[in-house]
């Protein structure tokens, strides 16, 4: 045998050698009732964005900062609609002084009408007896009615300047609530993922300034095959393994199944590939003991996801939960990072 066909036989041992060794061990290593599958972590995500256009005076995050609900995250230029308010309220003096204007016409008119009406009663009762004439008592009874229009046209006065007091306030309450909506605060507890805009920025209606990930609503998808996917009950008890922490097992559970199967490739769907239908799995991170994680809450880390579907066994040791995160397994993302 010649010294090229030793070599190449070799060769072909070394890497008949190195593919057994793969396949047997990138097997996972999970006793049978469990399944697992590769992901990457998730949380919903929301936008932080503006109600009304305008231009951006302040952002006071930047990316990977976490922020508690109701936290101000972000402010826009409020100068014009500061000086419109002003202008609405000096239009509420100037209408609160024109009711007391007409008010007052009102107690005017009043007095004139009582006088009137008065004069018209002696009036009617005076040509009875004959000591004043029937057109004298006429023109005093004309005078009553003007005097009552008179009042009554006052009173339609107050009305108006009620009415535009209401308008006035109106537009200074509309005002002072676009000015609030001016500033710019997280609706729950989050980390910012993405700082869309910059301080000086005009943004128009519904302008994006961040998006966050809701660091309560954390959870990975993992795609099982059929024949487990149809032993899993939602609620069952499931683990996470990130890359990232890998001895730190998280404690989840299946929140959803997806009811649509998928071909793996999709584009194949005979009968022969029936055995590589596999379903979406959601493995859902406690609500309840997320903050003690939180560390380790990182959008988009990889990590393996797994699922008991036979109830009857115990987990692992390598896949026992954790009572908590490490505190010093690494500082949460954002920490120090204060409101400028």
């Amino acid at each position: 045998m010649s010294r090229r066909m030793i070599i190449a036989a070799l060769a072909v041992l070394v890497v008949a050698g190195g593919a057994a060794a793969w396949f047997f061990l990138s097997k996972p290593a999970l006793p049978k009732g469990f399944a697992g599958g590769n992901g990457r972590l998730e949380a919903t995500q929301y936008y932080i964005s503006t109600k009304y256009p305008g231009r951006i005076k302040d952002v006071l995050f930047d990316e990977g900062a976490t922020v508690e609900a109701g936290q101000v995250v972000a402010r826009m230029d409020t100068t014009a609609l500061e000086a419109q308010l002003r202008e609405a309220e000096a239009q509420i003096k100037s209408a609160q002084d024109g009711r007391n204007v007409a008010e007052a016409q009102v107690a005017v008119k009043q007095a004139a009408f009582n006088y009137a009406q008065k004069q018209d009663a002696r009036s009617r009762e005076l040509v009875a007896k004959g000591a004043v004439s029937q057109q004298e008592s006429e023109i005093d009874h004309a005078r009553m009615l003007a005097s009552r229009a008179e009042l009554d046209g006052a009173k339609v006065q107050v009305t108006q300047t009620l009415s535009a007091i209401d308008a006035a306030k109106a537009a200074a309450d509309r005002l002072r609530s676009e000015i609030q909506d001016a500033v710019l605060v997280s609706p729950i507890r989050a980390r910012i993922e993405t700082r869309l805009a910059q301080p000086g920025e005009v943004l128009g209606a519904g302008g994006r300034v961040f998006s966050i990930d809701d660091l309560s609503d954390v959870y990975m998808y993992v795609y099982l095959p059929s024949e487990v996917t149809g032993k899993i009950p939602l609620g069952s008890d499931a683990r996470v393994v990130l890359d990232a922490a890998p001895q730190y097992p998280i404690r989840t559970y299946v929140s959803f199944v997806s009811p649509m199967a998928q071909f793996t490739p999709k584009t194949v769907e005979t009968a022969e590939e029936r055995h590589n239908l596999t379903f979406r799995v959601k493995l859902q991170l406690d609500k309840a003991r997320l903050r003690e994680w939180e560390p380790l809450v990182k959008v988009g880390l990889p990590g393996m996801g797994y699922v008991r579907w036979n109830t009857g066994l115990t987990w692992p040791a390598n896949l026992q939960s954790q009572a908590a995160a490490p505190a010093n397994l690494w500082q949460p993302t954002g920490a120090g990072v204060a409101e400028r």
